[in-house]
């Protein structure tokens, strides 16, 4: 048996590499995953190579910083699965470099849209759905700089340190209806995102190796594992938590 046997999650960001391993790993444990993402092409990539090996999979265009987008994927979700067990909020901007005197106020916005509201705006359409089922898992993932902080990314900081309240507020908040919620804060991961500031993996390497004392940086599949965990039942005593999966990262 799967450990998610008989449950469906819906997942955000599942174009990009940390969603995506969250989602096959889902998969091969036994759930139904709805895959939503802005990006097209990505997210049937991810939904395609889970039903190629077998799983149950759909892939959904949405903008989670829109209502309208997020309501709807939800409901298509239960359409087609009849439940929805757990949702992982994964979906993150490429916020550009800058104090916060020099950042645009726009890419300001956008960020605290993708990064928060959109997590705000799953929960609120997703939390009734949960409910319906009996309960379930609510995974937000945010960032080992939700509690350190580097210089020039306000509001990618910000974004992160609030989604860990908006967690712990979720947490204390539906406890009455059989619900957890917890985020998972991990380190560097080696994917894409990092290429946009180092260039090339090596550089990335160079640079943040030495800030992690485990020796090397993540893999996606390191978070997909913990974020199994905490969809699992065998986190049944968790909730309100913060998982961090940083190579000890945060412990410098």
């Amino acid at each position: 048996m799967g450990r998610l046997d008989g449950k469906t999650a819906f997942i955000t960001g599942a174009g990009g590499a940390i969603a995506g391993a969250i989602a096959r790993r889902f998969a091969t444990e036994g759930a139904a995953v709805m895959c939503v993402d802005v990006n097209t092409d990505a997210v049937a990539r991810t939904a395609g190579s889970i039903a190629s090996a077998g799983g149950r999979a759909i892939a959904r265009r949405c903008d989670v910083s829109k209502a309208t987008d997020v309501k709807a994927a939800i409901d298509a979700a239960v359409e087609a699965f009849s439940r929805i067990d757990v949702l992982v909020n994964t979906a993150a901007n490429n916020e550009p470099l800058g104090t916060t005197v020099e950042l645009d106020e726009a890419k300001w916005n956008e960020t605290l849209a993708v990064n928060l509201t959109g997590a705000f705006l799953v929960c609120k359409y997703g939390i009734p759905r949960l409910i319906e089922a009996g309960g379930g898992s609510i995974i937000i993932i945010a960032s080992q700089l939700g509690h350190v902080v580097v210089p020039r990314r306000p509001a990618y900081v910000t974004t992160k340190a609030a989604l860990i309240q908006l967690a712990r507020s979720i947490a204390l908040d539906h406890s009455k209806d059989r619900i957890r919620a917890n985020t998972l804060s991990p380190g560097a991961i080696e994917t894409n995102r990092l290429l946009v500031r180092y260039g090339d993996m090596e550089a990335a390497r160079k640079a943040l190796v030495p800030l992690h004392p485990i020796g090397r940086l993540g893999q996606p599949e390191d978070i997909a594992n913990g974020a199994l965990f905490l969809a699992s039942d065998e986190s049944s005593f968790m909730t309100g938590a913060d998982l961090v999966i940083d190579g000890g990262y945060t412990c410098i």
